[in-house]
């Protein structure tokens, strides 16, 4: 009989560790799932994310401000930063600054969403069908290694001095970026998701929409930023060679008219917004979409 107890003992005592181990465990991954995106304060943000572009851009203007003390060039090669800001003041008070940006600005969105919606379904039927995937993926590839400015001439003797030519040269440019990002994104997929996909039924579109774009979305979205970097140099390169008075003065035009009247502080003040019109773009589009889907998948605890 004690043999006995002891070996029911032993059995309780085992069932009991047992327990214990596999509620320590689901208290470890309820923790795991417990955890929450917790708000950066607003002054560990200024200082991370805000003081060192800030920074850098008071050394540019610093180093800049020293050249010219030094007479490092002349007045109409290197012009000092107070010029600059004196031409887009005096554009300011013309009212024409907004317009140069705007007139830019507005061609380069509406061809890049011409362009997400060729590109998007064009980069599924590459990705899908291997058929059209050895006949466009190599030129698909060329056209994204191919310099936009390429483009320029041919549309412009196509088309005509106009906005469609502008479309064109934007579309020639950024649809392959899109199309080899989504590509590239639905590669990365591991085959388990889409074999669960087709065993609950999501086959054809339906599949493409709850299973190869969201997980093909990383890639999607870096497609998508390449797209726009592609847009917004093709739009710039078309404005630079094509003018017309019907196409009013888009920024690239801007630049190409500072280089005609010899003004370099013109030249300077489009460099200046075009690189800032990027960096907008980049900020209050790209990064928040890019920290939502890291956040999406767990890949990021702060904000």
């Amino acid at each position: 009989m004690a043999g006995t107890d002891d070996a029911v003992g032993v059995d309780v005592d085992t069932k009991k560790d047992g327990a214990e181990d596999l509620a320590g465990l689901e208290a470890g991954l309820d923790a795991l799932d417990a955890v929450r995106a917790v708000r950066t304060p607003l002054r560990e943000t200024l200082v991370r994310k805000v003081l060192p572009p800030v920074t850098a851009v008071a050394l540019v203007l610093a180093v800049w401000q020293l050249l010219v003390w030094a007479g490092a060039a002349p007045d109409y090669k290197l012009p000092a930063p107070s010029a600059v800001a004196d031409e887009m003041r005096a554009a300011w008070l013309q009212g024409t600054l907004f317009d140069y940006i705007w007139t830019s600005v507005s061609r380069g969105l509406l061809g890049f969403l011409l362009a997400l919606v060729i590109g998007t379904p064009l980069g599924l039927l590459v990705a899908r069908v291997p058929f059209v995937r050895a006949a466009l993926g190599p030129i698909l590839s060329g056209l994204q290694s191919l310099p936009s400015v390429a483009w320029v001439p041919p549309a412009v003797i196509w088309l005509g001095l106009n906005d469609s030519m502008m479309y064109a040269v934007i579309l020639l440019g950024a649809v392959p970026s899109i199309a080899n990002g989504l590509v590239a994104g639905i590669d990365q997929i591991p085959p388990l998701f889409l074999r669960a996909g087709r065993t609950l039924g999501a086959t054809g579109l339906r599949g493409a929409r709850h299973i190869v774009m969201p997980a093909a979305l990383p890639g999607y979205l870096a497609g998508l930023k390449q797209g726009w970097a592609f847009s917004w140099r093709s739009l710039m390169a078309a404005e630079i060679i094509a003018s017309s008075p019907d196409l009013g003065i888009g920024l690239g035009q801007l630049l190409e008219n500072g280089r005609n009247n010899s003004s370099m502080s013109q030249v300077f003040l489009a460099i200046f917004l075009i690189l800032l019109v990027g960096i907008a773009v980049d900020l209050l589009v790209f990064s928040p979409l890019e920290r939502w889907v890291l956040r999406g998948r767990g890949l990021l605890v702060t904000r």
